[in-house]
Formats: C-alpha cells, structure tokens, sequence
C-alpha cells in the first residue's frame, strides 16, 4: 500500500520538475527572441539562414559537456537538434534578403502548384515583384512575361517541354529555369529556344515542405551559369545546400535514388494488395523498422498517382535499369529456391563490403529515425 508519506513526497518532486519545465519554457521563449534576431541581422547582411558548421560546432561543444553535467550525449544531441530546427523557424519568419535589387519581375509558370507556390512565397518574401503563369493564363503571356528577369517552369514533367517551348520570346538577359526532376530533355529544349542564361534546377523535397531551410537543390548548368549567381545566391539565403552536377549525371543518378525507388514501392504495395494482406494485422506484428518501412510504402499512396507515373515514365531508359533490377532479384530468389545459402551469404557479404562504411553510417541514421518514431 502507498502510504501518505510517500504521497507527500513524490507532490514535491513533481512541483519542483513543474518549476524546472517552467523555467526551461522561460529560458526556450528567451532563446527564440535572440535567434528571432538572428535571422534579422542575417537577412540585412544577405547571409544564409542555415550555417552546417556553426550547427556542428554547437553540438560538439555541447556533447562535450554532458559527462560534466551527468546528462546523457544522445538526449542533449536530440534535444537541441529540435531546439535548432525551431530557431530556424524564427530566422525564416524575419523573410530574407534581396540578393539582386536589379532584377525587374520574377514569373513562376505553375506558380499556384505544390512547387512554385514555395518558390513564390519565397520570393515574394524576399522583396522581389512575382507573377504567376497559370494554364488559363496564356493569351495573356506576352504581358506577364515581358521585362521578366528570372522565368521558372514548375509545371508537371509530362508538360514541361511544351511549355519551354513557348518561351522563345523572352528577354536575352532573363534567366531561364526549370525544377522537373529530370534534367538532360528540359536543358536541351531551353537551350534550343532561349539564348539567354539557363539553368535546371532539382528542389530535393516533395509535398508537406514549406521552405529550403536545411534541404538540398540539385544545380545542372545550362548556359552562362556565370549570371545566374544571383539566383543561387539567393537559394542559399534561403538555407538550401546546392550541389552541382551535369544533367546527365543528374538523371542517372535519379534513375536509382527516384525511379527504381518508386517503381519498388508500387510494385510491393501492387503485391500486399493482390495477397489480400491484412494491413493492421501485418502493423500489429511489425517491429519498428517494418513498421517505418510500412508507412514509406503507405505514403506514397497518399499522394498524387500522376506525379509519380511521369517520373517513371520520364525516360525510356528507365526501363533496362529496372529490368536489371528484376534480373537481380530473380538470381537472388533462385539461390533461396535451390536452397542455396552459400550463394545466399556470399552475394550478402560483398553488397556489406560494397556499401563499407556507409553501412554503419546509415544504420547509426536509421536508429536515430527509429528513435524518434516510438517517441510519437
């Protein structure tokens, strides 16, 4: 039995954590005003929201102290990461810097669309004159496009060579660029109707994402990149990580981090289906690993089916990469058929050699993920 004695003391400890937590909020409300300005100061001087080693160094120093405080490394390192994302937050809501107060006009082609809306929003908050070019906008595109100093096409895959292709009347000096996901065909067809700068550019993120704080912009050089520094300037104001490669580069890479990934996920969740699986039965006997695996599969499905159809069907090379992916499936299959586990375990043993130390890396990744999942 709890005797009152007990009662009486676990009341005390807990108002003295409620006055902890209150002067933990105390302290948090004080930090988000400093870093609040921050981002002023950062937006005046045109500096880059996101500072990747600024962030390590925090963490290390603070991971170095925890033995002296007696406070566990991988708490400290969570919680500030969590702390740090919300002083992003504050920095983005002070807007940002005018990277170039000469350009005249920007115009977003699909600027109403999941994409271009970010691109708008950001620009506009940056200070720059933005118009929109809808599908219903077209008789009146000689207007919205003239004096133009940056054009951006973020419209769907399967349209945007269409729509390049009736940009032939722009300024020489206006920036041409596009955010498909594929790059070498909507390069070439920029390059072929437009003699000015052109640029392709890959937004690594997908719906639900609101800004570039943190996220990676793939950057494929087109024509005189050299003019277009402004504009990459400003993305990383922004706090996007740029990463520059070849158009080529680019969508073959793609191939493996988008096309076989997507085309996977279909033909699992195709599978689960045509089984008649049970899918809370199947959650309700998933470890957590399957479980976030599950959801990556389910997600997809939650999304738009047209999206995910035009990068698969983007480019007719896709289709030897996935076949080589089912060749390679099928050798594997047959080594369990015949029961043959020493295939099994050497084929096994050279993919952990091939991945080396990025194994570990991306399991150390992976636990993190895991972590946070049962945290919700």
């Amino acid at each position: 039995m709890v005797n009152e004695t007990f009662n009486a003391d676990l009341l005390a400890l807990r108002e003295q954590i409620d006055e902890i937590d209150h002067q933990l909020l105390s302290l948090l409300a004080q930090r988000r005003k400093v870093t609040s300005k921050v981002g002023e100061l950062k937006s005046k001087a045109g500096v880059a929201i996101f500072d990747p080693v600024r962030e390590q160094q925090m963490l290390a120093r603070l991971a170095d102290k925890c033995p002296e405080y007696q406070v566990s490394a991988d708490l400290v390192q969570d919680l500030f990461k969590r702390i740090m994302r919300d002083s992003y937050s504050s920095q983005d809501e002070r807007g940002y810097q005018k990277v170039n107060g000469s350009v005249n006009k920007v115009v977003v082609i699909g600027g109403k669309g999941q994409l271009g809306s970010i691109f708008v929003d950001l620009f506009i908050r940056s200070g720059y004159q933005v118009e929109s070019l809808e599908q219903d906008d077209w008789d009146k595109a000689d207007i919205i496009l003239t004096g133009a100093s940056l054009v951006i096409v973020a419209v769907p895959i399967n349209v945007t060579e269409q729509v390049i292709e009736r940009l032939s009347g722009l300024d020489s000096q206006c920036i041409l660029a596009d955010i498909t996901s594929v790059k070498s065909q909507p390069l070439e067809t920029m390059l072929k109707v437009h003699k000015g700068p052109v640029v392709g550019l890959h937004p690594m993120f997908g719906p639900g994402v609101t800004g570039m704080i943190k996220q990676t912009v793939i950057v494929c050089e087109g024509r005189n990149l050299l003019a277009c520094e402004w504009l990459m300037q400003q993305l990383q104001v922004w706090g996007a990580e740029l990463k520059y490669y070849s158009a080529d580069e680019h969508d073959q890479t793609m191939a493996m981090v988008q096309v076989m990934r997507h085309f996977s996920t279909i033909s699992y969740g195709y599978h689960l289906m045509q089984e008649g699986v049970d899918l809370q039965r199947l959650l309700d006997m998933s470890s957590p690993i399957y479980r976030l695996e599950l959801a990556m599969v389910g997600r997809l499905f939650a999304q738009d089916k047209q999206l995910y159809a035009d990068i698969i069907f983007s480019n007719p090379d896709n289709v030897a990469v996935m076949k080589r992916y089912a060749e390679r499936f099928l050798t594997l299959l047959s080594a369990v058929e015949c029961n043959d586990k020493t295939l099994f375990l050497k084929t096994f043993s050279q993919i952990s050699d091939w991945f080396g130390d990025y194994a570990q890396r991306f399991l150390q990744e992976s636990q993190q993920l895991l972590n946070k999942t049962r945290e919700s």
